[in-house]
């Protein structure tokens, strides 16, 4: 998506619970599961104990309005994105979000795109604002919390464990010098030919857990790929990754060589997964350093992308005019790259 103006990033915040599930006590003395998880690079992911995914956003949300000094009444649009359960079965998490927050006047929306619904809620969000400025300031909230008895954030998935976190990303248009980040452009790409990867073989059923006590993404994969193969998944994200950078840059107006272009913030992936299946790839697309901010969370769920916009306010990583490449990457499959720029002085 191109943008004809700059969609400003106020600012972005990532909150983290203080509890943390170590490696060695997920593999429980198992020296074949230890080895296994170990190859993750993943020393401990942050566990939420006692709060709710919806008021991780919220905390998360609150420290972004506090840094901009902006009141909830503010907020023309909010969107919230997940991925897992957020602690009632049929019920509008950011009308509750909205509340807590004293957003009485924004228009609260849930995005559901599995692990890519933050980067798929800040583009809807930033569309929406180019489109119309006059709700003013939208937030965008991620949170998820992957805990027993439906999740192990451990072994629910191959080559991913799971963190528990909230994030929240501010957005006005237009974007200005005063502005943390500007948003310059965002792409976006899906391949549904791969949607089987998370149904696989399993007919079907009438309610939630149905199948399986727990979410087992490593056993529809298992399905997916004793009747596809694993040539055709590898292929098909080979594609879409260079797709999206090429789309990023082209509706950024940037070249790959840029030497503005800072750094390339990967998905919070195991760190095998990013060295088989992304660094391979951006090696040869970038000319940008490819930075990993995922050995101390996990992957955030639906949060990835908002939690690497965090970082690079947090950072203070771009120099006045440098831009940065954020990555999102989720079940369906979707992959989408946000273009952000630090405002020149």
């Amino acid at each position: 998506m191109r943008l004809d103006r700059p969609v400003g990033v106020v600012t972005a915040a990532l909150w983290l619970p203080e509890g943390r599930s170590t490696v060695e006590a997920a593999a429980g003395g198992d020296r074949a599961r230890t080895a296994a998880l170990r190859d993750l690079a993943h020393p401990r992911l942050p566990e939420a104990r006692g709060v709710s995914a919806p008021d991780m956003a919220v905390r998360a949300a609150r420290a972004a309005l506090d840094a901009a000094g902006v009141a909830g009444e503010r907020i023309g649009l909010l969107h919230h994105a997940w991925m897992y359960y957020q602690g009632h079965d049929l019920w509008s998490p950011p009308h509750y979000i909205a509340r807590v927050l004293g957003a009485d006047r924004a228009l609260p929306v849930g995005v559901r795109q599995v692990c890519n619904g933050g980067a798929a809620a800040v583009e809807l969000a930033a569309a929406r604002l180019l489109a119309d400025p006059g709700p003013g300031y939208a937030l965008v909230t991620t949170a998820d919390r992957f805990v027993p008895p439906g999740f192990d954030r451990w072994t629910a998935d191959y080559g991913v464990a799971y963190g528990d976190a909230g994030t929240a990303v501010l957005l006005r248009s237009p974007g200005g010098a005063d502005d943390a980040l500007l948003l310059r452009a965002v792409a976006t790409v899906a391949a549904p030919e791969l949607e089987a990867m998370h149904r696989g073989a399993d007919p079907f059923s009438d309610a939630a857990r149905t199948h399986r006590d727990r979410i087992d993404m490593r056993a529809t994969k298992r399905a997916y790929l004793r009747e596809h193969g694993r040539t055709a998944f590898d292929e098909a994200n080979g594609r879409a990754v260079r797709a999206v950078v090429a789309d990023a840059l082209r509706d950024a107006g940037l070249d790959r060589l840029d030497k503005r272009i800072r750094c390339a913030v990967l998905p919070r992936f195991g760190a095998k997964v990013l060295r088989e299946s992304w660094l391979p790839l951006l090696t040869g697309l970038l000319d940008a350093e490819p930075v990993d901010l995922g050995r101390e969370t996990g992957h955030l769920g639906a949060g990835d992308a908002a939690a690497g916009l965090a970082a690079l306010v947090d950072g203070g990583t771009l120099a006045p005019g440098e831009f940065a490449l954020v990555f999102s990457a989720g079940a369906g499959f979707t992959w989408s790259c946000l273009v952000v720029q630090a405002p020149l002085a």
